[in-house]
């Protein structure tokens, strides 16, 4: 009888057997990665939220997170989990079989289970989870509520509340839980009652006649179901409410038959579900993805599909009738199988509302265990027929045996995307979904010319197919081949719906077919002549979604790149109403503010994207940048700790070190500045501002010396570098007293700049220490000639014409003809000692020679130091405006 096998417990060998065989079967799925689907658990591993066509599953979602705490995007630790449960699944279905079937039966049910090939995709599929931790759930939830029934049939109400609670877990890891409250409806009338369908109808007879009123069993069944069918009500009500968002969009590519015509679309529905019953019979082909067209449409009543439709309706109604109108075990075992078989598998049967596919291996998970328990029910009547016994444990054998090495290989399919694309598409040539798919395989391969081939193909093989036109594009472009990228792209283009100005198109337009505009336009605005087409574009998307982020954002940079400030200001607020925690969409609303000359607001938007996220890099260092160029110190400190949190994010890039050290420069911080310098230039060898600089900074801490291989790195990884050779040149001259080392730099600069004022008015100064005077004086007279507003020119001119003067006066020559340079170290007080003199010390011909033999050798020297002192603060502040 049903208590006393109801009271069987499931042994440790039993577990133990189990568990081997499912470790056996699925070992392998250990080594497989992330593969369709599974490639959104990286989405999945950091948010907590809705995912998979906006499904809400928080407790599935709860396990990746906790799977990526312990092992972060380690795929083998995904795999290992749905393993686990895999097997829990395996123990609580051999349990809820005890139920129905005898120990050898259920044993046999459970095994056939544990071994399905149908199951791979759940199990080694790591976005199956949502399947196996609903199923553990849902049978736990099952078992709770067949206690609800006490020795002398009175209702036990704990059971029933922990069924509620159970069914509230199924629920929020998948959709389909809540079909156990059905099973569970079946399993109290049926079941725990003993009714039989003929039953039910002489009671319900009864009643309508007024004879004896409801049965005290009947009003306790009833009282319980209402109980149980108004908890799940007030469950689907919070779920409803809790995710609050639209019904996902859904192409005809998709399910071909969702937007076909009546009959086409429901003799098309109803031959899938006898397409679904093969696939538990003989899992010997099976394909991850069954949309688009691998299964042609139903469009005639003369279609031979039909014949397959009908055998299978008439095979199911065979049972049910079997099961309904009697009352022995036999009928209530298959009963039960019925109700796991149809009642979780209606929510993807397309027979009441469409979904997202038309056939998925993984929804059969559940089903397949109502299969599982009629399969070990023949096995049982089979076997005790004794000439049969035999045969029967051999067919039971072959099939375990069979189904076990079957799902091994097929756990190999989804060791990649390649490897799991490419044995789909043995199975069926006619799905250009997954022409595409492995056509991404070989993308992310970055293999484009195999890719383009696959793409291509599934283009003839659909040539409707806007994603394949669209794949084609993007393949071309990264080929470089830009002419064939735009054809493709609009080839997708002129697929799409007709724009009618006021239409809503978001109910029929999937959003990726939407990127169609969004790609072309990025293609076609790398011509500067095409920047209004592309702008067209993007609006044409927004017009078809106005919640169309991505082309608002899109737009945003193109309007930015026209220089359409205002406008471009005006998308990216567009694209913060649609998310506002979007870093990113901050940080470009922030570039914007700058080149608005807003540097305030950029400010704030810069610390509105760090405040979603303080590690963003850019907005870390271009605000810091900001902040640093404000010249307000009072900014320094925290523009000093965002640069160290950038080089902690991007420990390889010269140009946060190198900032580090000019924020350490301003602050007079000098040892500090010294090691950042180095820093950046060990990182980026040659690195020009950072060695301008850090020879800068050894210049201004009287470090000269120090400054000089600095600076001799830097012309050798830029020898154009006019401002370091003014710096060389200087600190020769002036610190080495190396003439003609000082007269190499400035000669550079003039050959490359002829115009170079400064290095003119330099070489100038050299000519004027060598004691070349009259080559001095025509070297400042063209200084002057290309800049003739420059005073400190003139004043040169005008000592060097009153030292000719002076030298004429007394009979000496205006030109050594040795190189004086010996002489200009002995005449320090005729030095002109740099770029600009002080007007003071500026003396006028008919003045010079009495001041001269007026005064002191000692009080020549202190005035020619203290002039040179002048020279050389006026020098320095000169080269700080001008520096790098």
């Amino acid at each position: 009888p049903l208590v006393e096998v109801s009271m069987a417990v499931v042994s440790w060998k039993e577990i133990l057997l189990l568990t081997g065989l499912v470790v056996g079967c699925y070992w392998n799925s250990l080594s497989c990665g992330f593969v369709f689907d599974d490639v959104s658990v990286n989405d999945i591993s950091l948010n907590l939220s809705t995912y998979l066509h906006k499904s809400y599953r928080p407790l599935t979602v709860f396990t990746f997170r906790l799977n990526y705490l312990f092992s972060e995007l380690s795929a083998a630790s995904y795999h290992l989990f749905n393993v686990v449960l895999h097997g829990i699944v395996c123990v609580l279905f051999l349990r809820v079989c005890r139920l129905f079937l005898d120990k050898t039966s259920s044993l046999v049910a459970a095994l056939l289970f544990a071994v399905h090939p149908i199951h791979t995709e759940a199990v080694t599929g790591v976005v199956g989870r949502a399947e196996l931790l609903s199923s553990i759930f849902l049978l736990a939830a099952f078992l709770a509520y067949t206690k609800s029934t006490g020795a002398d049939h009175s209702i036990v109400w704990s059971p029933i509340a922990l069924t509620v609670v159970l069914v509230a877990a199924a629920t929020l890891c998948k959709e389909q839980g809540i079909t156990v409250v059905g099973i569970c409806c079946v399993y109290e009338v049926f079941v725990a009652q003993g009714f039989t369908f003929p039953m039910l109808l002489d009671t319900l007879r009864q009643v309508l006649q007024g004879k004896d009123g409801f049965p005290y069993a009947v009003l306790q069944t009833l009282l319980k179901l209402i109980v149980l069918v108004i908890s799940t009500l007030l469950l689907v009500i919070i779920r409803v409410q809790v995710i609050q968002s639209q019904l996902p969009v859904f192409t005809r590519f998709d399910n071909p038959a969702a937007v076909s015509p009546t009959p086409t679309r429901q003799l098309t529905f109803n031959y899938l579900l006898p397409v679904n019953a093969w696939l538990l019979l003989n899992p010997s082909e099976l394909c991850c993805d069954w949309t688009m067209g691998t299964i042609p449409l139903v469009e005639s009543l003369l279609d031979l599909r039909n014949l397959a439709t009908l055998t299978f309706y008439s095979f199911l109604g065979f049972l049910a009738y079997h099961s309904l109108r009697y009352k022995h075990s036999s009928a209530k075992t298959v009963v039960m199988a019925l109700s796991f078989i149809v009642l979780p598998f209606i929510p993807a049967s397309n027979l009441f509302f469409p979904v997202g596919f038309v056939v998925a291996e993984r929804v059969l998970y559940v089903p397949s265990m109502g299969f599982c328990v009629l399969v070990a029910h023949g096995f049982k009547f089979v076997s005790h027929k004794g000439h049969m016994k035999k045969m029967s444990w051999l067919m039971i054998g072959i099939l375990l045996t069979t189904h076990a090495v079957k799902t091994f290989n097929r756990n190999w399919d989804w060791e990649s995307e390649y490897t799991l694309f490419t044995s789909a598409l043995k199975v069926n040539k006619n799905n250009a979904k997954l022409w595409n798919n492995v056509g991404h395989a070989l993308e992310n391969q970055n293999n484009y010319a195999r890719a383009l081939r696959y793409f291509l193909q599934a283009t003839r093989v659909q040539p409707d197919d806007i994603g394949a036109h669209m794949n084609v594009g993007r393949t071309y472009k990264n080929l470089n081949k830009s002419k064939e990228a735009e054809d493709a792209y609009l080839v997708a283009k002129s697929l799409m719906p007709q724009i009618i100005p006021g239409k809503k198109y978001a109910t029929r337009v999937a959003p990726n077919h939407l990127n169609v505009y969004i790609n072309l336009a990025n293609l076609i605005r790398a011509n500067e002549s095409r920047l209004e087409e592309a702008d067209q574009l993007y609006r044409q998307a927004i017009s078809m979604r106005p919640d169309f982020k991505q082309a608002y954002i899109s737009r945003g940079e193109l309007l930015l790149k026209m220089n359409k400030l205002t406008e471009a200001r005006d998308a990216y607020l567009r694209a913060l109403e649609l998310d506002r925690t979007n870093a990113d969409l901050w940080y470009n609303l922030a570039i914007v503010n700058i080149e608005m000359k807003d540097p305030s607001e950029a400010l704030k938007n810069f610390n509105h994207a760090l405040e979603l996220n303080p590690r963003h890099k850019l907005a870390l260092f271009n605000s810091a940048l900001l902040m640093q160029e404000s010249g307000e110190p009072k900014f320094w400190p925290e523009a000093n700790r965002r640069f160290l949190t950038y080089v902690e994010e991007e420990p390889e890039d010269a140009n946060g070190y190198f900032n580090l050290g000019m924020l350490a420069m301003d602050a007079n911080e000098n040892a500090a500045a010294e090691r950042w310098m180095r820093k950046a230039i060990s990182l980026q060898a040659g690195f020009r501002s950072a060695l301008f600089n850090l020879a800068l900074l050894f210049s201004q801490s009287k470090r000269e010396v120090d400054a000089l291989p600095v600076l001799d790195e830097l012309l050798r990884h830029h020898p154009e570098h006019i401002k370091g050779l003014i710096l060389k040149g200087d600190i020769l001259m002036n610190h080495k007293k190396d003439t003609r080392g000082a007269k190499t730099c400035f000669e550079r600069i003039l050959r490359m700049d002829p115009t170079n004022v400064q290095g003119k008015h330099n070489l100038c100064v050299v000519y004027f220490e060598e004691r070349d005077l009259p080559r001095a004086e025509q070297c400042l007279e063209e200084t002057l000639a290309l800049a003739p507003n420059e005073e400190y020119v003139r004043r040169h001119l005008s000592i060097v014409r009153s030292k000719m003067a002076a030298m004429s006066a007394a009979g000496q020559p205006l030109t050594s003809a040795e190189g004086a340079t010996a002489n200009a170290r002995k005449s320090s007080a005729e030095s002109l000692e740099g770029v600009a003199v002080d007007q003071s010390e500026s003396l006028d011909s008919s003045q010079s020679d009495k001041q001269t033999k007026g005064k002191s050798t000692k009080e020549i020297k202190d005035i020619e130091k203290k002039r040179a002192a002048a020279l050389k603060r006026l020098e320095e502040i000169e080269r700080i405006l001008s520096g790098d």
